[in-house]
């Protein structure tokens, strides 16, 4: 007999079909930082969130993750979540009445200061997701990330609830789960002790405005490539030039406006 495998992240994920205290989250360490996701499709989480590292730490209660499912806040016998554009058009749009009160779930408990707790909704018209934002998110006490669906949010509700917009990218995709996973994938890594070698955080892209050097490893040589012989060197100091270069090389070659500095 063969045990069950063990689903990552189900303990500290929750989402409820009734009101309650949002703070009050079992084998949650005090003080972790937390995530709220409001989505209309909470079975989508933790998803990748659950698994490997970001899982394990979940599970440890050194993050916590609250989904709040937006249809219990829909009208009627149906639960509408939404409506017809006004002024015309293809699509539908969540309702402003229904979004504020998820929004106003979300936000019981938390602090006012929206450096210490952003509330973003996840918009391809939003300022771009970058490692700078990810490192405030870590900084803080948690992040409220708002899912769209359909043609996207009553500008009222955003407005009401002052809700920052984030991009993932210039693309659209059919809703802001994958993006909010993303975002929140970024952002957990950089928690304490989630990866358990600092150093590795140190050392990636983005770190310090440049892309990473390659990576190499065994064996030394594969169908007639090798390792760079700096690299086998055992000179730490010449290695170190060498990675230095190799960053400013990629990121001149592949990304350079990240220099002279990384955008926010």
């Amino acid at each position: 007999m063969t045990d069950r495998p063990r689903s990552h992240g189900r303990l500290a994920i929750s989402a409820t079909a009734q009101p309650r205290d949002l703070m009050a989250e079992p084998r949650r360490l005090a003080g972790a930082w937390s995530a709220r996701v409001i989505t209309l499709f909470p079975e989508a989480f933790p998803g990748t969130l659950g698994l490997s590292l970001l899982g394990r730490a979940l599970d440890r209660g050194l993050w916590g993750l609250e989904v709040i499912d937006l249809r219990r806040f829909g009208l009627g016998r149906h639960r509408n979540v939404d409506d017809t554009p006004a002024g015309g058009g293809a699509g539908m749009v969540l309702r402003p009445d229904v979004v504020s009160a998820a929004l106003r779930e979300a936000a019981r408990g938390t602090p006012e200061d929206r450096a210490l707790w952003p509330v973003v909704y996840l918009s391809p018209r939003g300022r771009p997701f970058t490692q700078a934002t990810a490192r405030a998110w870590a900084a803080g006490r948690g992040v409220t990330l708002l899912c769209g669906r359909f043609e996207g949010v009553d500008e009222r509700a955003l407005e009401a609830h002052g809700v920052e917009e984030v991009s993932l990218g210039d693309f659209v995709l059919t809703g802001g789960e994958v993006a909010a996973q993303a975002m929140l994938d970024a952002t957990v890594r950089l928690m304490p002790e989630v990866l358990g070698n600092a150093a590795s955080l140190a050392e990636e892209s983005f770190a310090d405005g440049l892309l990473e050097a390659p990576h190499y490893t065994r064996p030394t040589e594969w169908e007639g490539r090798t390792i760079p012989e700096v690299l086998l060197s055992g000179h730490h100091e010449r290695i170190a030039e060498w990675r230095r270069q190799e960053a400013e090389r990629l990121t001149a070659a592949r990304r350079p406006d990240l220099r002279p500095r990384d955008r926010h």
